[in-house]
């Protein structure tokens, strides 16, 4: 079993920039992919970014250019860098690592709000 737990999620002004880290419980690996999903109020889940095991990258449209996800293995951690944030990314953002079996975090509150 493997937990997933997400940090530096809060509250940002339009343009500013938030780093979201995902820490896991055990080596990230040896999944295929790890990455974030975001759900919005009255909103479905969505796909935000990933990473694979060999670090190809796939994007939201709604986010290429303004944040990248990137992995460090060694500290089995994720991150999420936003940058040039828009009130249309405030939502809950998860913390997800695919594989052998799926595994999602609590999530992480993100506001943009001036």
């Amino acid at each position: 079993q493997v937990q997933l737990m997400e940090s530096g999620g809060g509250l940002v002004q339009p343009g500013g920039s938030l780093r979201l880290s995902c820490a896991a419980s055990g080596n990230i690996f040896r999944f295929d992919a790890v990455g974030w999903y975001r759900q919005a109020p009255g909103k479905e889940r969505e796909l935000v970014a990933t990473i694979t095991r060999d670090k190809r990258t796939n994007y939201a449209n709604s986010v290429k250019g303004r944040f990248t996800v990137s992995r460090d293995n060694a500290k089995n951690t994720v991150y999420l860098q936003m940058n040039s944030m828009k009130p249309e990314d405030t939502a809950v953002y998860y913390c997800n690592a695919a594989g052998i079996g799926t595994y999602w975090g609590q999530g992480t509150q993100v506001t943009v709000s001036s």
